[in-house]
């Protein structure tokens, strides 16, 4: 029998919405003596049964929730439906986009709490940041391995979050090794080089693949500045779509050669593509001395906000870099400025683009915005799954 933990009065009311988070203030008594990772039953102070999920002792979020539904098990056909089900609802933009790389399971959006599933080729990335997942992690490769046989299984659970479960970093294949870890995939005709084992995140930033497209929409004839550029994915696209010159600017020389072969890749070394291996911040005080201007500037910075205490210093951070770089664009110029950060609103992050462009004494005006793209969707009852905020801004 799983162990039942009991909840506070009124603190039921976020489950009744089908929130996948049960926090530890929220937790009345613990009947049973449940370990990291078990299933465990969720009720309310008087005893009624609200739903069942992974028990966490050391985070703050003490459950994440599996089901709500009181007769479902925790098994491995659970597991086997949900990858299914997440699978059929990106298949019509897989189509669209003819992609080869994508976001199998995105988390608690996809039902699944703490678990991150990337599809590239016929390389599968696993991500397991919770008790839940991790305590799940040999189930989830068997029904990966069932429902896509052909593919090669690679863990990245690297990432710090880890440690607020009680979790050590892991990395390493879950299926049989194989001589490499890196392949090309295909978005909207675009090749892309990836390295599952020395990439960001699962080794690629698949949630800007819409705003890519967008950059490609303004950047022809243009003079584009393309900060913190990674491997170089932005500029691919604005090449392809008749951009007049695109420079990448990123601080890590490996980033910038991969960019480099990605053009080649795309048949585009022969256009007016350069990089510069330098702190963004640092660069665009330099151009502003030199007074260099730009037609299109884009800033995809990394996260800068990890938790409520670093809010304050972020917004100062995006506030600086967003004048900075409108400072630097010609009349009428376009940016395409985001943030990645969970913790930053997407009201906020508009007024600190707005205080930017006063502060730049320039004008600006949001011509459209972006955001994540539909393999990372943002379930109705978790609205946290929304973090990527994009605004285009025309400045004059």
């Amino acid at each position: 029998m799983s162990a039942r933990i009991y909840l506070k009065v009124s603190r039921e009311k976020s489950l009744l919405r089908k929130h996948p988070w049960v926090f530890s203030k929220a937790v009345n008594k613990i009947k049973g003596n449940p370990m990291l990772g078990d299933t465990v039953d969720v009720l309310d102070n008087k005893g009624n049964w609200l739903a069942k999920g992974a028990y966490s002792p050391e985070s703050q979020i003490r459950i994440r929730i599996w089901s709500f539904d009181e007769t479902e098990e925790i098994d491995r056909d659970f597991f086997r439906k949900k990858i299914l089900n997440a699978q059929q609802r990106r298949d019509w933009f897989i189509e669209q986009g003819q992609l080869t790389g994508y976001r199998l399971i995105a988390g608690e959006s996809d039902g699944l709490p703490g678990v991150t599933i990337d599809k590239y080729n016929d390389l599968i990335v696993c991500q397991l940041l919770s008790a839940g997942a991790d305590f799940h992690r040999y189930t989830l490769v068997d029904c990966l391995k069932e429902l896509y046989p052909t593919c090669h299984i690679y863990e990245r659970s690297d990432v710090d979050v880890r440690k607020k479960e009680g979790l050590e970093p892991v990395t390493g294949w879950l299926t049989e090794p194989q001589a490499s870890t890196s392949t090309v995939i295909q978005e909207h005709g675009i090749n892309i080089h990836v390295d599952v084992a020395t990439g960001h995140k699962t080794g690629f930033y698949l949630d800007q693949r819409d705003s890519r497209v967008a950059a490609g929409r303004y950047a022809k004839d243009k003079t584009v500045l393309n900060c913190f550029s990674y491997t170089g994915t932005f500029s691919l696209h604005c090449a392809a779509n008749g951009a007049k010159e695109v420079i990448n600017v990123d601080v890590s020389q490996p980033a910038l050669d991969t960019a480099d072969h990605n053009l080649q890749l795309n048949n585009l070394a022969d256009k007016n593509v350069s990089f510069i291996k330098e702190d963004v911040f640092k660069l665009l005080r330099r151009f502003r001395t030199e007074k260099r201007t730009f037609d299109m500037i884009i800033l995809d910075p990394p996260k800068f906000v990890e938790s409520k205490a670093q809010l304050t210093g972020a917004c100062r951070g995006y506030k600086d870099i967003n004048m900075l770089a409108m400072q630097l664009l010609k009349p009428n110029g376009i940016l395409l400025t985001f943030s990645c950060s969970g913790l930053m609103e997407s009201n906020l992050f508009q007024k600190i683009v707005a205080d930017a462009a006063l502060d730049a004494k320039r004008n600006a005006y949001i011509v459209e915005r972006l955001h994540q793209a539909g393999d990372h969707p943002v379930s109705s009852n978790y609205p946290e799954g929304y973090y990527l905020k994009g605004l285009v801004c025309q400045v004059d």
